[in-house]
C-alpha cells in the first residue's frame, strides 16, 4: 500500500453548545490558530466567546450554512434530536458530523435517525470537572487529555481521519478508537459508576448524626472520592441514566466486592473480641486476613501503571515491542512508535491497538500514525477476590 499525504484537514470548526466543555473546546481550538463558529441555545455566552475570537451566529441553520470542516454537537442528548433535524436539511456534505457525549450508541441511534449517519465520527474527549456552563470554559481543560473516537463498519475513512486532525492536531491531544459498545462499558467504568458512589459517599455524609464532626475533618480522601459529587446533580442523573445498563451491571460488581471486604472486616472484628476463640475461628480469621490481603494488593498493576505516568511527567515510557495480535505493523522512530493502518479491516485494527495501550498522537500520513504505549497489566487476584 503506496503512503499518502494527509488530504484532510479540519481548519474550520463549528460547535453547536456553548457548556462547559463545547466551550473550552471553543477556547482551545481559536487559541490553537483554528477558525471556530458557534451556535448556542441561548445568546449569554456570545459576549465573553467574542472576545476570544469565536464568531457566534443566531441558528443552527447559520452554523451549518458555513460549511465548516466539522461541526462538533456538544448539546445535552435530550437537545440531540431537535438539534439533528434543523441540521439534516442544511448539512452540507463537505461537513463532517461528531460529538462530545459522554454515551455513544444513543447518539449514533439518533444521529442515524436524522438520516445523517454517513457524515457522522462519533468522539468522547476524557477531560471535565464538576462545574458547567461557558462562565466555567477554559482552554487548558484539554491539557494532555485523550478522546475516545468511536466507528462503526459503515465510517469513512476520511471523515475518520478529519476528526482525528481536529483533535490531534486543532487541540493538541491523543486519541484512541473504539466501537461504541466498547466506549459505553468504559466509559461507565472509568467516569459513569464513580459518580454514583462519590454521590453515595456524600449523602451518607448528611445523612450521619455527626456530619460536621465528619466534614471538619475531611481531607485529602475525601476530598478526592467526593469531588464529581460536587457536579450539577441534573447532569450526572442524565449521564447515568443514558448508560443505565452499563452503571447498573458494575454497581453490583462493586457490591460483591465490598460485600466480601465487610464480611472479612467482620470476621476480624468479632475474632478481637473477649470471646474463647477455636479452631473455627482460627481458620476464618487466617482466611478473612488472606482475603483482605488480596483485595488490597489486587490493583497493584494499576499503581505500577500510574508510577509510569508520574515518572515520566505525563508521558509513559514508550513500548516498543512489535505485536503480533492485530494486523498493524510497528516501525520505531524517535521516542514513538509508528502503526500502519490498514485500507480494508481499519476499524478493527485501529480498536486491536486501543485495546493494546496505543494512544495516535498525530498522523505522519493517510495510512500511518505515530503512537506511544501505556499499557495496563491485568491484576492475577482480582477475580479470586470477587468470588471468594
Amino acid at each position: 500500500m503506496q503512503a499518502s499525504p494527509i488530504l484532510t484537514s479540519a481548519h474550520k470548526i463549528a460547535i453547536a453548545g456553548l457548556g462547559l466543555i463545547g466551550g473550552s473546546l471553543a477556547l482551545r481550538l481559536a487559541q490553537r490558530g483554528r477558525y471556530v463558529i458557534a451556535w448556542n441555545h441561548n445568546s449569554r455566552p456570545y459576549e465573553a466567546a467574542a472576545r476570544h475570537n469565536i464568531l457566534c451566529v443566531d441558528s443552527l441553520e447559520a452554523l451549518a450554512a458555513g460549511k465548516p470542516d466539522v461541526l462538533v454537537l456538544a448539546t445535552p442528548l435530550t437537545a440531540m434530536p431537535a438539534v439533528l433535524a434543523k441540521l439534516a436539511p442544511v448539512l452540507s456534505p463537505a461537513t463532517t458530523l461528531t460529538d462530545v457525549g459522554s454515551v455513544k450508541t444513543e447518539v449514533r441511534q439518533q444521529v442515524r435517525n436524522a438520516g445523517l449517519s454517513h457524515y457522522y465520527v462519533g468522539a468522547h474527549p476524557m477531560a471535565g470537572n464538576e462545574r458547567s456552563g461557558f462562565a466555567a470554559a477554559d482552554p487548558t481543560l484539554f491539557d494532555d487529555a485523550l478522546w475516545a473516537v468511536t466507528v462503526d463498519d459503515d465510517t469513512r475513512y476520511d471523515r475518520f481521519l478529519t476528526v482525528a486532525d481536529m483533535i490531534t492536531q486543532g487541540v493538541g491531544n491523543r486519541i484512541i478508537t473504539l466501537d461504541d459498545h466498547i466506549h459505553d462499558s468504559s466509559a461507565a467504568m472509568i467516569s459513569h459508576m464513580p459518580h454514583v458512589v462519590s454521590t453515595a459517599l456524600s449523602s451518607m455524609l448528611v445523612d450521619s448524626e455527626d456530619r460536621n464532626i465528619e466534614a471538619a475533618l475531611a481531607a485529602g480522601s475525601w476530598r478526592d472520592m467526593t469531588r464529581v459529587s460536587l457536579t450539577d446533580p441534573g447532569r450526572t442523573k442524565a449521564m447515568v441514566e443514558e448508560d443505565a445498563a452499563n452503571v447498573a451491571s458494575l454497581l453490583r460488581q462493586l457490591s460483591a466486592r465490598l460485600n466480601t471486604v465487610a464480611q472479612s472486616l467482620e470476621q476480624l472484628s468479632e475474632a478481637s473480641s473477649d470471646k474463647p476463640v477455636d479452631e473455627k475461628d482460627e481458620s476464618d480469621v487466617s482466611r478473612a486476613q488472606q482475603q483482605l490481603a488480596a483485595f488490597f494488593q489486587s490493583p497493584e498493576p494499576f499503581r505500577i501503571y500510574k508510577r509510569k505516568t508520574w515518572d515520566s511527567s505525563g508521558s509513559a515510557s514508550t513500548d516498543s515491542r512489535t505485536s503480533d495480535k492485530h494486523s498493524l505493523t510497528q516501525q520505531t522512530e524517535a521516542n514513538h512508535d509508528t502503526i500502519r493502518i490498514p485500507e480494508r479491516g481499519w476499524q478493527q485494527a485501529l480498536i486491536e491497538s486501543a485495546k493494546a495501550g496505543e494512544q495516535i498522537t498525530a498522523f505522519a500520513t493517510t495510512h500511518e500514525a505515530r503512537i506511544i504505549a501505556r499499557s495496563l497489566s491485568a491484576s492475577v487476584s482480582s477475580a479470586s477476590v470477587a468470588d471468594s
